[in-house]
């Protein structure tokens, strides 16, 4: 069969979405020789940066130029997802479209399968708040209810795509993320203490990585810190790495060093900036534990590359966290400043704590990989077509 994947996240690469699209890929081309993929992504500008796999043969990936070049990014994208797409699986024949995020066409010319990581436009209402945002949720939204199929990344994400947007149960499949291979922990002390020097660290440092967007709880991770940090038995930083999203100063992406100034925190608390993935592994090793006490997650994956890492990871007890942790992290509730204090106490100073979780960890990680999910992924395009 021909299956026709929107590549748009390739253009995106150091997002989550772009993380999944780029391994799914690599994972497909590792399983499935019997099948022609066609991965197409628009051109919405000059100057792109595309960031692809090394595929085999049998798959192809092109850019196309249209329309949607010349209507700027945010009408391109619609065009190319609701207008050039599908023109493009007509011409090329395809049996099956999938598109790895929530975005599918409302009018298809081929049997569609779409993957809604979760449904937060749509269950939070701040970050819908724009008459754009809203419109555009509505139209996905009636989209996805005309696929074929639906892949989630979590139970939770299931339920509450059952829940909200009304999707026959049995039409949601759950195929769960994994990390990349070179996701490992490094004990290479001359390593470790270049990406310390590099950022300005300290030797011992408890780590956040990930958006700076309100869901992720940045602002709490700061006053937990702050009430934890009289309690170290020895001084540990806190290290804050992502890119700050100020431009406009939007709501929904709060700047955190107002508020580290206003605790007197300048000296202990580090904002990397962005970092690339090379320096991943190294930051995650280096670290004392890792805290992700995120308000809602589709599915997490910084959890897993800690693991990976040999990190031990504090995270939250409600949304899909607790499904992707299982019994290797402290869980906490990310309402309670108090909570997430105790445990980020508890684990800096409590090495064999530390330990088990790190043990349990790397047990954890074992249970995803992407050529499973590469795997599921291709079961369902067979059941489409069946």
């Amino acid at each position: 069969m021909i299956i026709v994947i929107n590549g748009y996240f390739l253009l995106q690469p150091a997002t989550g979405s772009g993380q999944h699209l780029y391994y799914l890929l690599e994972a497909l081309d590792a399983i499935d020789e019997a099948n022609r993929y066609l991965v197409l992504y628009p051109r919405l500008g000059e100057g792109q940066i595309v960031r692809t796999p090394h595929l085999g043969p049998h798959f192809e990936v092109r850019e196309l130029s249209g329309a949607g070049a010349r209507l700027g990014v945010r009408l391109g994208k619609l065009w190319w997802e609701q207008v050039e797409l599908p023109r493009a699986c007509a011409a090329a024949g395809a049996d099956i479209l999938h598109s790895p995020y929530f975005a599918s066409p409302l009018m298809p010319t081929t049997p569609t399968v779409v993957t809604i990581h979760d449904v937060i436009p749509l269950i939070l209402p701040r970050y819908r708040s724009s008459a754009r945002s809203r419109w555009y949720s509505s139209l996905v939204a009636r989209a996805a209810r005309r696929s074929q199929a639906v892949i989630t990344v979590s139970e939770c994400s299931k339920r509450d795509i059952v829940r909200v947007l009304g999707i026959p149960e049995q039409k949601v499949h759950v195929i769960y993320n994994a990390v990349d291979r070179s996701l490992r922990q490094i004990c290479d002390d001359a390593a470790l203490e270049g990406i310390r020097d590099a950022h300005g660290i300290g030797e011992r440092y408890l780590l956040y990585f990930g958006g700076f967007d309100e869901r992720k709880n940045v602002a709490r991770i700061i006053q937990a810190y702050h009430a934890a940090r009289v309690r170290f038995e020895r001084p540990c930083q806190l290290v804050l790495a992502g890119s700050l999203n100020l431009v406009g100063q939007h709501p929904l992406y709060p700047d955190p060093r107002p508020l580290i100034c206003r605790l007197g925190l300048e000296d202990q608390v580090v904002i990397t900036g962005r970092i690339s993935e090379e320096e991943k592994p190294l930051l995650y090793s280096g670290a004392v534990a890792f805290v992700f006490p995120s308000l809602y997650e589709g599915f997490g994956i910084p959890v897993l590359e800690a693991m990976a890492c040999g990190t031990p990871v504090l995270t939250s007890n409600s949304s899909s966290l607790p499904e992707v942790a299982g019994d290797a992290a402290l869980l906490v509730d990310p309402n309670s400043i108090e909570e997430m204090a105790d445990a980020m106490a508890r684990l800096v100073n409590d090495e064999s704590l530390r330990e088990d979780l790190r043990r349990r960890g790397f047990q954890r990680v074992g249970h995803f990989s992407w050529e499973r999910s590469a795997m599921e992924t291709l079961a369902v395009y067979q059941q489409v077509l069946s």
